[in-house]
């Protein structure tokens, strides 16, 4: 019986949320034994996929058959549903994101599972299973028990704790799969993919500096933009800087766009609405950069400065520098 991870691919590269799930199976396949596999759909470099070996995958199911090249998922799920079939897999795990969801909720109809999304940390595994959760957008946590043969968990970022010190030197068995594809699952077809413009991927930098209306207009972005090149940081903004057109709508992080989760959060003149406090609650860490000491985004923040952006930020890139 083993546990099943999908990955995402980057450039035919395991994206690093995937990474992380694959570290959460391989702890969740200690408590429950057996191997842990991983499903890898599209184009990839073999080599990349044989690193699964180092966050503890055993083997990794590759289907590189075209059709698989742009995100469906509708075949991906029928992809995932019959390698979880032919593996015997009773946990499969995927990483929230557009895609993990969708295809974890038509696998969960293929194979009549039990489906966890938003979850947050190791299942509790004894008489029973358990999942904590996040709900509320983030705001509060609930258990659930799952009680199907078949249990699917959508991870969040973060969810596990992964020292790159700490990562085994070893490579996975990567094996071939060939699914059997419906046509009806390609009535509707990718014709063209057309990216943002991005050095980092905001769902998945580590570090991220996002300004709000207090940066007083896009003249304005430079010393957040310094600061962000300095700590090899994305760059993100509150819901209203992308209304107005200060920022392109793709940087746009909150409850209506993006939800991130790095390990450091700068937020430099954000109030803190709660739809983009919805959007970064699984931030790691929060410093908080505001002339309002009555914001409310510093209840919420790990630290907090309160004065003027523009007196802060060279001084922290300046710091950053030096580092």
């Amino acid at each position: 019986m083993s546990v099943l991870i999908y990955v995402e691919l980057d450039n035919g590269s395991i994206k690093k949320t995937s990474l992380e799930a694959v570290a959460y199976g391989a702890k969740v396949a200690e408590k429950t034994g057996g191997p842990v596999v991983v499903l890898a759909l599209g184009q990839a470099d073999e080599i990349a996929l044989q690193k699964a070996g180092n966050y503890g995958a055993t083997k990794v199911l590759h289907a590189a058959d075209e059709k698989l090249t742009h995100e469906n998922s509708l075949a991906y799920a029928d992809a995932l549903s019959q390698a979880v079939t032919q593996e015997n897999s009773k946990v499969i795990i995927l990483s929230k994101s557009g895609l993990g969801d969708a295809m974890a909720a038509r696998a969960a109809a293929k194979l009549k599972a039990g489906i966890v999304s938003g979850v947050t940390a190791l299942p509790e595994i004894d008489a029973t299973f358990k999942v904590k959760r996040g709900i509320f957008t983030g705001k509060a946590f609930a258990t659930t028990e799952v009680k199907s043969d078949v249990k699917i968990l959508v991870i969040k970022k973060n969810v596990i704790e992964i020292d790159e010190n700490d990562v085994a030197s070893a490579q996975a068995t990567v094996e071939p799969f060939a699914p059997q594809l419906r046509e009806n699952d390609f009535q509707a077809s990718v014709i063209s993919v057309e990216k943002a413009n991005l050095e980092l991927s905001l769902t998945e930098a580590q570090v991220i500096v996002s300004g709000g209306r207090g940066m007083k207009g896009p003249e304005n972005w430079q010393p957040l933009l310094d600061l962000a090149k300095a700590l090899g940081a994305a760059t993100g903004c509150s819901k209203p800087v992308s209304d107005l057109d200060w920022r392109p709508h793709h940087e746009h992080i909150g409850q209506t766009g993006i939800k991130v989760a790095p390990n450091l959060y700068i937020a430099c003149g954000i109030s803190g609405a709660i739809q983009h406090l919805a959007g970064v609650n699984g931030s790691k860490c929060i410093v908080v950069i505001n002339k309002d000491p009555e914001a409310p985004f510093f209840k919420s923040a790990d630290y907090g400065i309160v004065g003027d952006v523009f007196e802060i930020l060279p001084k922290l890139t300046e710091a950053a520098k030096k580092l």
